[in-house]
This record gives C-alpha cells, sequence and structure tokens, in this order.
C-alpha cells in the first residue's frame, strides 16, 4: 500500500480521529488526507512528480508533515533540511537534489522556486483524490559528510506502508507518539512518519525544551517518546521537584538514539521509568545494520548498545581483519544476506571493503555478541545528536582572509556530549567577533565553534595533515 492509500484509508476509517497536533493546533486524519491532496496538486502544478526530489526547509509544524505526505501522494521524495540552514550549504543540497520547489518560508532566499505550504495550499482548492503512485525512495536526508560536502542518504525503501518497521519502532494505532526532536533529522522524521502511518496520533514539538515535554506527555498522554541523551540530561536536571509535578505515568516506550548516553544518565532513566520503557537504538542513516536493547537487558550489560537486530556487523581492524570479541576496532556493516540495498548515496561515496561498509564507529562486541561504542573516528564530533566534521567547519574558518589555517576538535561538554572547539592560526588583525560573524553566514548554529583558539604555531604538515586526536588530547582536562 502506498503512503498516500495509507492515508486515505486512515481518513476513511477515523475521519474525526486526532492525526497530528503541533503548537495548539490539530488536525484530524480527514483533515489531513484533504489538505494533502490540495497541497498535491499545487505541487504537481509546479512540475512535482514521481520520482522527484522536493526540498522540505521547515521547522517541526503541521506544514512539515502535510509537505511530506502530499510529496508521497505524486509519488515524489521528501527531502528535509534544516530552516536554519545557511544559504552556502543549502545550495550545496539543493545542487544534488534539483527540486523543482523549495517548501520553506519566506526567510529562506535562493534561486529556486519557494512556496510556504499555507501560499501552496491558498492557490488551491483541489481536494481530490490523486492516481495512487509509489516514491521510489520514501526520504532522502542529508549529511555534510567527512568531506564536509553535503550529499543526500537516499533510502533503499520505497513509499510504501512498512509494518516491520512499525512492529520494529514499537509503533501502533493506539500509541500517542511525541516527537521534541527536529524533523529534518533521519531518527525523528523516519520515526514520526512511521507513527502516523502505523495510525497513531503524532505530536510534534516546535523545538525542544525540558519542561515542556513532561508537560506534554501529560497533556495529551503521551505512550511514546523520542529522545537524544542531551533532551535526558537537560530534562533530568530540571530537578526530581519540577520532574514530579507532571503525570508520566502514560508512557510505555521512551527510544534513546543519535548519540552514546552516559551509564549515570541511563541509570538515572532506568530507575525513574523502569528498564522494560527504556530503548536504544544504535544505526546510521544508511540503516545497513542496527542493534537494540531495553534498559532492563541494559542493566546487565551496562555500556553496551545491544545486539545485531537487523543487517550484520563485524570488527575490523586498520588492515582490514576481523577482530574477536573483546577487541576494539572499526564497526563494519552490510544488510542481511539477499537483502536489497538499504539507501544510496548522491554526492559521496561510501567507505567499504568489499561488500562492507563503515559509519566510522570504533567498537568492540563481547562474548555474548553485545556491541559496545569506543569512540567515533577521530574527525567526527557529536554535538547534542548531531554528527558534526570538523573539513566542514575548518573549510569555513579558512575561507576568512585573516586565518591561515584551522583545525576543529570536540571537547568534552556535560550538555550538549562535545561542544566544539576551534584552532587558529591568525594573520594580523583577525578580529574574533568578525570572525564569528563570518562563520554565522555560512553554518548552523549547532555546528558553529562555541570557543576559538588563537595559536601561533602550525596546525598542519607539510602534508596538509592535522592530528586531531593529539589536540583534543592536548586540551582535555584543560577546559
Amino acid at each position: 500500500m502506498s503512503l498516500g492509500a495509507r492515508l486515505r484509508q486512515l481518513a476513511a476509517e477515523q475521519p474525526e480521529g486526532r492525526a497530528v497536533s503541533c503548537a495548539g493546533e490539530t488536525l484530524s486524519w480527514g483533515e489531513l488526507d484533504r489538505r494533502t491532496n490540495r497541497l498535491a496538486h499545487a505541487m504537481a502544478a509546479r512540475s512535482v512528480g514521481l520520482g522527484r526530489y522536493v526540498t522540505i526547509a521547515l521547522p517541526n509544524s503541521i506544514g512539515f508533515v502535510e509537505a511530506c505526505f502530499a510529496c508521497w501522494k505524486l509519488g515524489a521524495t521528501p527531502q528535509p533540511v534544516s530552516s536554519r540552514l545557511p544559504k552556502a550549504e543549502l545550495e550545496g543540497v539543493v545542487a544534488l537534489a534539483d527540486p523543482p520547489l523549495i517548501v520553506a518560508g519566506p526567510e529562506i532566499a535562493i534561486d529556486r522556486p519557494r512556496f510556504g505550504t499555507a501560499e501552496l495550499l491558498a492557490g488551491c482548492h483541489d481536494e481530490s483524490q490523486l492516481e495512487d503512485r509509489i516514491a521510489p525512495a520514501w526520504k532522502a536526508p542529508t549529511s555534510g559528510g567527512s568531506t564536509g560536502r553535503p550529499k543526500l542518504i537516499v533510502s533503499g525503501s520505497p513509499g510504501v506502508l512498512n509494518p516491520p518497521q512499525m512492529d520494529y519502532w514499537k509503533l501502533g494505532a493506539q500509541d500517542v507518539a511525541l516527537m521534541p526532536g527536529p524533523l529534518y533529522h533521519n531518527g525523528p522524521f523516519s520515526s514520526a512518519m512511521l507513527a502516523l502511518t502505523a495510525g497513531a496520533e503524532l505530536v510534534l514539538l516546535p523545538k525542544f525544551d525540558a519542561e515542556a515535554v513532561l508537560a506534554a506527555v501529560e497533556r495529551h498522554r503521551a505512550t511514546w517518546l523520542y529522545l537524544v541523551p542531551t533532551m535526558m540530561s537537560r530534562i533530568w536536571r530540571l530537578g526530581a521537584d519540577v520532574r514530579a509535578r507532571y503525570a508520566v505515568g502514560s508512557l510505555k516506550t521512551v527510544w534513546h538514539l543519535a548519540a552514546p548516553c552516559p551509564p549515570w544518565l541511563k541509570q538515572e532513566w532506568i530507575d525513574w521509568l523502569g528498564g522494560e520503557a527504556i530503548w536504544e537504538l544504535y544505526a546510521g542513516t544508511e540503516a545497513q545494520a542496527s542493534t537494540v536493547i531495553n534498559g532492563t537487558e541494559w542493566v546487565g550489560r551496562r555500556g553496551s548498545v545491544g545486539r545485531v537486530a537487523t543487517g550484520q556487523m563485524k570488527i575490523l581492524d586498520a588492515e582490514g581483519q576481523e577482530l574477536p570479541p573483546g577487541q576494539a576496532g572499526e564497526i563494519y556493516m552490510r544488510p542481511g544476506q539477499g537483502m536489497p540495498a538499504t539507501y544510496r548515496y548522491v554526492g559521496a561515496e561510501a567507505r567499504r571493503i568489499g561488500d562492507w561498509e563503515s559509519l566510522g564507529d570504533i567498537g568492540w562486541f563481547d562474548a555474548d555478541g553485545y556491541l559496545y561504542l569506543a569512540d567515533r573516528r577521530s574527525d567526527m564530533i557529536l554535538v547534542g545528536g548531531s554528527n558534526v566534521y570538523p573539513a566542514e567547519i575548518e573549510a569555513a574558518l579558512d575561507e576568512h582572509p585573516l586565518v591561515q589555517s584551522s583545525a576543529v576538535i570536540g571537547l568534552p561538554d556535560d550538555d550538549l556530549g562535545n561542544r566544539i572547539h576551534a584552532l587558529v592560526q591568525a594573520r594580523a588583525g583577525l578580529d574574533l567577533d568578525d570572525l564569528h560573524a563570518h562563520l554565522a553566514e555560512r553554518l548552523v548554529t549547532y555546528k558553529r565553534p562555541r570557543s576559538v583558539e588563537l595559536v601561533t604555531e602550525p596546525l598542519r604538515d607539510d602534508a596538509g595533515k592535522v592530528r586531531r586526536s593529539q589536540l583534543r588530547a592536548e586540551r582535555v582536562g584543560h577546559g
């Protein structure tokens, strides 16, 4: 069943049932179906059709959900990006996706047809059903990649109903799914849209706020919640007295993913909500393979991210040889035998050995097949659950005329996991305020350095190489 047909089915079964809510606005299933028909007709009139990408640069909103379903009804692929993406980065993504239009607010300035959902709806009142179509790929999220250049990660799954994935995420029609994460990231996007196609009610928060999450759980009697460790930390740091003000007993499933969770923090959540409610997922957007573990199981395997649940994984050393249990190396993945590719890149090539691919993570298996993450490859920094690549930030730094060279590392941060620290070898006259303004034009907020250190020594050797791990080791423990 196509995703468009699934929405029609849900609208026929429960036309007045609550489908999606955000910021005080709610749409029923019937309203969502009719409005996305109108939106699809408006998009079709602007050359959106089967197999095309549609870049969606909207904040969390009902309009974001509507734009996605309109795409699926036309057989097109939603291609979400941050609504705060700097123009240069957005242009790089758009050059790869080549969308006939961008769904975004007026603050997005780009040389492409751009329309907000309200604009498209205002110009089209045709609510008639469209010819049933299946998008060749149901999503195409983006990543900056280790090269600092954007890439599309095009799903290998078409735009059809996917009950196994709903079961995997523990989503059913009886659920109320609360999503405080940004929909332009893969985890929030995938799970939120699976919730809707499962027939669950989706409650979106416009942005993450620790106490607002607890209030929304109580108000909507949410049964399912998506978090990353930074969110978990901020909720926990509200204090027991604040947490106790809200009834959260309706929660049956709480997922955390996107970054390693400090064991102490995970234990606190297990003690608070119970081990059976806490679930952890380890995977990449590419989805070649994944591991899963719940809190009860984790207590006996403290620090593990679980056993392989989909696909296959193995640990290889620097020479590509498989390592035995207990020895750390690079994690390589592939889909299960006989399974099709789970993704394809546009604008990049996979790091692979044979048909095994790496996302750059380091870890090891114990004797019972439980995976433990040791670190990521030294070039990638995890900031609040988001992957940040130094090459992208260094490219922006080095573009400033008074920056001679730069290196970017992550330093420990109790809130975000890591904070971005830039080392800059400057030419005479560099003003740090001017440098930050320069970066603000080129990088989304979470990728900008929180601190800048001016150095006089060269940061790279004659081959242009920089040893970020050494630079980080020299600074850890010194602020």
